[in-house]
């Protein structure tokens, strides 16, 4: 227990040493990296989820991933996870090649989901979040958005979404 705490703390340390810039250094992310890959992958979530959490709000800012500015979908969700050592694409089109691919019925919060641009019937990637809670057939997922909520926010997976949806990548 006493040496969960301890990487919890450091893990935290860093989190918000990464919050503070727009780029961790590569030596600090894999000393990241390997601490939270000794952690259970429900806990990294758990983590990860509750910095995304700090980042609600932002504004939306096309190809941006810099807190100051704001971010766009793929800038958030790179930023989110490389502030836990992770190496994800910058660009939503790179998402499928990343992690694990998982079905929606098996996906986890702390999962990516990828959807199509604005328009569903175009099956072509344009959009990316990071699962922030599953409630039975519920999902919801934090994202930064061009829409209604221009940045960063917290939306249910409803009809809409489900119809744009493309894929979900475990990461973690």
């Amino acid at each position: 227990m006493k040496k969960t705490l301890t990487l919890f703390c450091f893990v935290f340390f860093f989190a918000l040493q990464g919050k503070s810039q727009t780029v961790v250094p590569l030596k600090f992310q894999q000393i990241v990296q390997k601490l939270v890959l000794q952690l259970p992958a429900q806990q990294t979530a758990g983590q990860l989820i509750s910095f995304a959490k700090t980042l609600i709000g932002s504004p939306y800012h096309y190809a941006s991933r810099n807190p100051k500015r704001g971010f766009d979908c793929s800038g958030f969700v790179s930023y989110v996870f490389e502030n836990f050592g992770f190496s994800v694409p910058r660009s939503s089109r790179e998402f499928p090649d990343a992690g694990t691919p998982v079905s929606l019925e098996n996906a986890k919060v702390g999962d990516v989901l990828i959807f199509t641009g604005t328009n569903p019937r175009v099956r072509k990637i344009g959009h990316v979040g990071i699962i922030y809670s599953i409630n039975g057939d519920e999902i919801k997922f934090i994202h930064s958005t061009s829409g209604k909520a221009h940045g960063v926010t917290i939306t249910q997976m409803d009809d809409y979404y489900r119809s744009r949806f493309l894929k979900a990548v475990s990461i973690i």
